[in-house]
């Protein structure tokens, strides 16, 4: 005797309907120190409308979080604050680089600032750009509603692979050591003028 299901009725995996509930309810943490700011403020618009993926209850309590999007430069006295606010986020949580200042360090390669924030919390989704307009986050945020969909489990078992760096791999490491161009000189043999007297020749 065969059984008929209902129409209303649907057949999935478990894994699978917790990672279609939770991609469709991404809450966003927004991380903005710089001019990507404004273009993650531009996506809440009616122009861009982020609502329509479900994404639009952005809190600024991370414990009502489970999506950072790091927007701008990062210095390293915001480093602790950014990785406070990450680790108070429960569980799953995922993070959005944008821009290429978040991502590499842009144009301020300089000791204040971050070379790319991969190094201090993982990140899932990188955004190029600068800065990136609205369609590039909307897209990012369909390419982590993929990754979620395909990788999610119920448990977050995805979660404890964490431990490899996902991002691109630096360049020099790919650059040939004939090609490595190193700066002529030594900061430390240089005569520095508070040692000198006024007045001297």
């Amino acid at each position: 005797m065969a059984l008929k299901l209902d129409d209303n009725v649907f057949v999935t995996q478990l894994d699978s309907l917790a990672s279609w509930v939770r991609k469709h309810s991404l809450w966003p943490m927004p991380f903005a120190t710089a001019c990507c700011g404004i273009e993650l403020m531009a996506t809440a618009s009616s122009r861009y409308d982020i609502a329509r993926f479900g994404s639009e209850a952005m809190r600024f309590s991370p414990r009502q979080c489970d999506v950072m999007i790091v927007a701008g430069r990062v210095v390293m006295k915001m480093v602790p604050v950014m990785q406070r606010i990450w680790q108070q986020m429960s569980e799953p949580k995922w993070c959005i680089s944008m821009g290429a200042c978040a991502s590499t360090g842009g144009v301020f390669d300089t000791y204040a600032v971050v070379q790319g924030i991969d190094r201090f919390i993982p990140v899932d989704v990188y955004v190029p750009g600068c800065p990136p307009r609205p369609e590039q986050l909307i897209r990012a945020v369909l390419d982590l509603q993929e990754k979620i969909q395909a990788t999610g489990t119920i448990n977050a078992r995805e979660f404890a692979r964490r431990t490899l760096h996902e991002g691109p791999a630096p360049l020099a490491a790919q650059l040939d050591p004939r090609e490595l161009v190193v700066a002529p000189g030594d900061f430390r043999t240089g005569n520095r003028v508070s040692n000198k007297k006024v007045g001297a020749v």
